[in-house]
């Protein structure tokens, strides 16, 4: 599966984006006068292949969960089973998430592709609320200072996982999918896959997370150093990448990825996690950068390491670092009216305004 969606993905359509710079040259408003609205509408107009390019609605944010070994080392003061909790969260629509997703009208779905805690079905769940897929590769990745996090065969089922959770929302009608994730500890292999694939110093691409304190900041930053010492990862092996640094709801991630741009659909990336995880989709097929959206700028450091190697403006800034989807569902208005305009907005010609 993941060799035939790689191969699936394809570069933009040259055609549909210079239809859609003429037709942004004639509507009424100065040229640029949208600013990065403008580029952004003729991307999507080169992944749908057509322009105007469909709105991207309706949307569906996918939740991938999954623990870490890691967490022995001590790189958070959050206890694992929060990560089993949160799903409950979720579920019941008590997050952040919910509540931006709600304001969104997307719908929520919640991927288990590794999580460590067992954690009970809602019965009372209502059933046009946020949905769980049971997909659990392992529960929780090794530590990845000691060993490999995972096995290249885990690391495949993940990733695989990723692209059918893509294929299950697009087959449903989604026109845009979101990231999201969920997974106490999650921040460290995300800082090691990202000086993986970007060459950053491992200083620059860790943050605090969920704001951890001085010493346990330096022993996270000392842990992702070890890591890429101890296993060398080569950013020419994505899949290898994943496996040794990686962790379940990243390579699952990566598969959404891939699975969206397979079927030339944008995909909105949230946070720290999300653009870690579209590196390693970079690395498997180059033009699925293509179908990446960059939501928002992260607090998180290694963020911006990273939307820089993929060559991505993010739409919003407003120092988040929270995860779940959140900083990608508050872009979303964004995204649809960059496309939006070029479906209602007038032309000069049609609207008898004289141009300068």
């Amino acid at each position: 599966m993941l060799e035939s969606t790689v191969a699936a993905i394809r570069p933009l359509d040259e055609a549909a984006m210079a239809a859609a710079r003429e037709l942004q040259g004639r509507l009424t408003k100065p040229a640029g006068s949208l600013g990065a609205l403008e580029p952004l509408s003729v991307r999507l107009a080169g992944l749908a292949g057509t322009c105007p390019p469909p709105l991207p609605e309706p949307a569906a944010v996918a939740i991938f969960a999954g623990d870490h070994g890691v967490h022995a080392q001590g790189v958070t003061p959050w206890p694992q089973e929060v990560t089993a909790q949160m799903i409950g969260n979720f579920l019941a629509g008590g997050a952040v998430v919910n509540a931006f997703a709600r304001q969104a009208g997307a719908s929520v779905t919640v991927v288990d592709v590794g999580v460590a805690t067992p954690f009970p079905a809602d019965p009372a769940a209502d059933p046009a609320g946020p949905r769980l897929i049971a997909a659990n590769v392992r529960p929780g990745t090794r530590d990845l200072t000691v060993t490999a996090a995972l096995t290249r065969d885990e690391a495949r089922a993940a990733v695989e996982t990723g692209i059918r959770v893509a294929g299950e929302l697009v087959d449903a009608g989604a026109g845009i999918l979101l990231t999201g994730d969920m997974g106490i500890g999650n921040t460290t292999p995300a800082a090691a896959l990202i000086a993986a694939f970007t060459g950053v110093d491992p200083a620059a691409a860790t943050g605090r997370g969920t704001g951890v304190d001085d010493e346990t900041y330096a022993r996270k930053v000392g842990v992702v150093r070890a890591a890429l010492d101890r296993h060398a990862p080569d950013p020419a092996d994505p899949l290898g990448v994943l496996a040794t640094v990686g962790g379940l709801e990243h390579a699952a991630l990566a598969g959404l990825v891939l699975g969206a741009a397979a079927r030339r659909v944008p995909v909105l990336l949230d946070g720290v996690i999300a653009v870690s995880a579209a590196l390693a989709a970079a690395a498997f097929a180059p033009d699925a950068v293509g179908a990446m959206v960059a939501g928002h700028r992260s607090a998180e450091p290694g963020a911006t390491a990273a939307l820089r190697h993929l060559g991505l403006d993010p739409l919003i800034d407003l120092g988040l670092r929270l995860g779940e989807g959140t900083g990608a569902l508050l872009a979303l208005p964004v995204v649809t009216g960059a496309v939006r305009v070029l479906h209602e907005v007038a032309t000069f010609d049609s609207a008898g305004v004289a141009e300068k």
